[in-house]
This record gives C-alpha cells, structure tokens and sequence, in this order.
C-alpha cells in the first residue's frame, strides 16, 4: 500500500503542477483523469464538472478517440448514472453498470462499459464534480482497495480543481482591469479628438458661404483629426488581444470557442486543427477575429446548419477555413457582414483572405498568411 500511496502523491502532485504551470482547465482535467487512468489500470476514465444548465462545463475521457468522440456527438448531459452521483455525491463500484436501475443509455457509438467506479469530488460538501473508471484490464473488476485509492486521489484532485477556479476568477477580474484600462484609454486618446473634430466641421460648415477658404482649412483639419482618431482607435484595438491566447494559443483558443458555439447554437459547429508552430502575437489576433466574424456571419446571418472551422499548417503557410451551408450570398453584395474589416485583419499580418459564395449555396472564407 505505501508503494500506491506514493504513487497517488506522484499522480496529485502532477496535476497541482499543472495548475501553478498556469494551463487551461481543461489540462488540468485531463492530466488528473490520466493519473487515475494509470493509478488503476482502466481502459477508460473519465471527469467532468457540472453546469447549471443540465450539462457539464467540461468533460474529458481517456480511452476514446477523438474519432469516436465525433461519432458519439456533444458532451453528456447530467442524465443516468452521471446524474445520480452528482445528486446523491456518494461513491459508486458496480460489477455491471449496464445492471443498475439508475443507467440509462448511451449514444449509439459509445463504447461498452462494464464494471464501474465512480467517486465523486467534492469541496466543503459541494459537488465540483465526478471521476470515473470502466473496464479494469485484469478483467476482474474494481475492488474495495480501488474504491478506497480513488477516494484518496479524489480528495487531492479536489485542491487542483479549487485552485483552478480561483485562478479563473482572478483571470476575469484582470479581464475587467483591462477593459477599465482600454476604456480609460479609449476617452483620453479618441474621445477628445473627437471632439474637437465636431467642433472644426460645425466651424466649417457656419463659413463655408461666408468665408470658403476658412472653411476648407477646417475642413483639413477635420480630415486630419479623424485619420489620427482612426489610427489611435486602432492602435487600442490592436492591444485587445484575447487573455485565452495568451495562455493557450491560437488554436485550442478556437477549440474552445467552437465549443462554446457548438453548445449555444442549434447548429453543428466543427474544429480540426494540425500542430502549429510558435506564432507572432499579431497573427493569432488577426486569425482568432477573422474566424470569430465569419463564424458570427454564419450563425446569426446565414442560418448554417452546420459550420466547419479548420486550422493547416504546411510549407511555413497558415490557413484559417470557415466554412458552411448557409443561405449566402452575391458576391459584392454582402450587405456589411464585416467581410471588409476581415480582409483589413488578414492583410495587417501579410496575410490575404478569400471568400467564395453564392446564394443558396453556402459560403467559404479562407484566411492564409505565411508564418
């Protein structure tokens, strides 16, 4: 037993690294779910931590591919068994889950489960959320010993978890310390050209009989104001990058956000990213609004069905595809769906973007920019 306890300090001590290494939640999740993998020998495990709306904010799985994860289809929602151990919080070791009353069903594609453990992971008597094990590889299922490690390691994960919350807390509220900050910035540097810009075309607009030349020298002025307005506008917006990409890269950034719509919106939202190499700070701002427009214009406008986000990398080249089955559209004729500012993006990193649409038929955008 000591051997194991060892073995437990090891596995907590990776996953609470995890979290001071500051990485997403998610890989906090999934180092702790890996631990308990090994810690037990089980083909699958799985953790997942509760929303408010019937669902799991977060869901990871060891033992299924991401293959299979497509075929089985959008995270579980809190039904089944999943469901009983979050309402009661009590520990679950069953030789056969498909046996008990309080199993339901699973997806067509899901793969088969026998015998099951489950624990819950809980804080000050809050459910954070639920661990569990299938499928032993001795094929003699889990014994009262495994019960007793997972609570163990159970408790431990617990600390990771809290500390994880508390780290994203601390992340919104240095979010709202920026957007004070570009507020403040926003006032100082635009709010008061502006101003002054109204002033001079009120100014020429009074002289433009009376005094033309007088008028036309404000109005020089007016055009001078409003491109230095235009361009400190920009400068501040240049500086909103996006804190998920600062902390985990362009794409499980996207991931993420793909994810977040495929829950929110009736449509089928896809993402499928290659490895990508280290990228200027500027580029994965240009990218990650470009795809958050042209997914924008595909759910709210488009009325897609489905939408397909990809991320490439090949020969040193970047490639950003949206695609959908939408209505779309004649091309010259998008009606302002921002389709110029996503060229102006694409273009301030050196990059050039594409769109191929017709009405009835869908619409492509293709973003590349050589990294």
């Amino acid at each position: 037993m000591t051997a194991e306890r060892d073995e437990i300090l090891q596995a907590v001590s990776s996953a609470v690294l995890a979290v001071t290494r500051h990485l997403s939640v998610r890989e906090v999740l999934q180092v702790i779910v890996r631990s308990a993998q090994r810690l037990l020998d089980a083909r699958y495990a799985a953790l997942g931590v509760p929303d408010d709306d019937g669902s799991f904010a977060e869901f990871v799985a060891e033992g299924i591919t991401d293959k299979q994860w497509e075929a089985i289809g959008p995270i579980p929602r809190q039904h089944g068994m999943l469901g009983a151990m979050l309402r009661e919080g009590a520990p679950v070791r069953l030789p056969d889950l498909r046996a008990d009353p309080r199993f339901e069903y699973w997806p067509k594609a899901h793969p088969v489960m026998k015998d099951f453990l489950g624990v819950p992971i809980t804080d000050d008597g809050d459910v954070l959320g639920i661990i569990f094990l299938a499928n032993k590889r001795s094929g003699e299922g889990f014994t009262e010993a495994d019960q007793s490690l997972l609570q163990v390691f159970a408790a431990h994960a617990a600390i990771a978890l809290a500390n994880a919350r508390l780290y994203e807390r601390s992340r919104e509220l240095a979010m709202l310390e920026e957007r004070n900050r570009v507020a403040r910035e926003l006032h100082d540097a635009v709010t008061q050209k502006l101003f002054s810009l109204r002033l001079s075309a009120q100014a020429a607009g009074a002289m433009i009989e009376s005094a033309p030349g007088k008028a036309a020298a404000e109005l020089e002025r007016v055009q001078r104001l409003a491109g230095e307005a235009l361009g400190e506008l920009r400068a501040v917006i240049v500086e909103l990058r996006p804190a998920e990409l600062d902390r985990h890269g362009l794409a499980e950034t996207l991931r993420k956000h793909v994810r977040m719509l495929d829950r929110l919106q009736p449509a089928k939202v896809t993402f499928e990213a290659d490895r990508l190499p280290p990228l200027d700070s500027a580029v994965e701002v240009a990218v990650f609004r470009v795809a958050q427009e042209a997914l924008h214009n595909a759910l709210r406008h488009a009325e897609a069905a489905t939408v397909a986000v990809r991320l490439s990398y090949a020969g040193g080249r970047l490639a950003l595809a949206v695609e959908d089955d939408g209505t779309g559209f004649e091309q010259g004729a998008s009606r302002g769906l921002g389709l110029v500012s996503m060229k102006e993006r694409a273009e301030s990193v050196g990059g050039r973007m594409v769109v191929d649409s017709a009405p009835g038929e869908g619409t492509r955008v293709r973003v590349e920019v050589d990294v």
